[in-house]
């Protein structure tokens, strides 16, 4: 979109830029530049400018955009068409059905890690009462909340190492309301009291292998943070230390619960066995990968 054409068009010279005029270029330029999801991309954005929902879009096509909509919505694009995430340019996610939210100092939290949240509460309904959790590299603090909102008697800790990232964690839990859940800076267990014992450990580490990094788009390779994507040649160091680590950490009967990669279950399960985890169980996403393995320390 060329800058003289949206102020001729505000100014009411040429055709004017409607929603409907807007949403075509913008999701055909996008597309061009190898947007997974160029239309939703840009009636995400445009909502974001004119304060509207898709469907209030939907209803007034025609209505045109004024010079300093045009101006917002423009800078928005251009970031957009350079690979910065969606969720980055709005500022918030939705997660387990509770807005997030997020800026390049946190992951993008994805709907498969939702499923990190349901095996966490079904592999402890019976002591969802008075649970002790632990969510390891929590990021946004979207688990940990909403394990915390999903069991408002239990008490929740959430660990990163990153400062940056606990900040915007915080802020989440305060703006929602999880008032029984915690944050710890720190290296996994480094700085976790030894004597606290847990019902349930939770962790979405890093699992992206050296190779796939290489292969990851755009938009998450240069602007999601890094150190919660690598995850060394196999893509299993930081689970491995957890894994090893995790049962001196929980209750006899206690889970734990990780996310991992496409095609890391099988290895991953294995790593629980000789940890001595029983019960473990590998849990699918929509997608059909087995995204999230667990196991209850014996």
């Amino acid at each position: 979109m060329k800058e003289e054409q949206g102020s001729k068009a505000a100014e009411g010279g040429g055709e004017a830029w409607t929603i409907r005029r807007m949403l075509t270029w913008s999701a055909d330029d996008l597309k061009k530049r190898g947007s997974a999801s160029p239309r939703l991309d840009a009636e995400l954005l445009l909502g974001k400018v004119l304060g509207m929902s898709r469907v209030q879009m939907v209803i007034d096509p025609e209505r045109p955009l004024q010079k300093s909509e045009l101006s917002t919505y423009k800078a928005l694009h251009q970031r957009r068409r350079a690979g910065e995430p969606v969720a980055y340019l709005l500022g918030v996610r939705e997660f387990y059905g509770r807005t997030y939210r997020v800026d390049h100092r946190v992951l993008v939290p994805r709907p498969d890690t939702e499923i990190l949240v349901e095996v966490g509460l079904a592999r402890t309904r019976d002591v969802s009462l008075c649970a002790r959790v632990l969510d390891l590299c929590t990021g946004s603090g979207c688990v940990a909340i909403s394990l915390g909102k999903e069991r408002p008697t239990t008490r929740v800790l959430g660990a990163d190492l990153s400062g940056e990232a606990l900040t915007v964690a915080r802020e989440n839990a305060l703006r929602l309301g999880a008032v029984n859940v915690g944050f710890m800076r720190t290296d996994l267990f480094a700085r976790v009291p030894r004597k606290v014992r847990f019902d349930l450990i939770t962790a979405n580490p890093p699992y992206i292998s050296d190779e796939d990094m290489l292969g990851l788009p755009p938009d998450i390779r240069e602007y999601e943070p890094r150190m919660a994507l690598e995850g060394g040649p196999d893509g299993l160091d930081v689970a491995r230390r957890i894994i090893a680590e995790a049962p001196r950490w929980l209750e006899v009967g206690g889970v734990l619960a990780m996310e991992v990669g496409a095609g890391q279950a099988p290895d991953t399960a294995a790593l629980f066995e000789r940890a001595g985890f029983g019960e473990i169980q590998r849990t699918r996403d929509l997608g059909g990968h087995e995204r999230v393995v667990s196991g209850v320390r014996t």
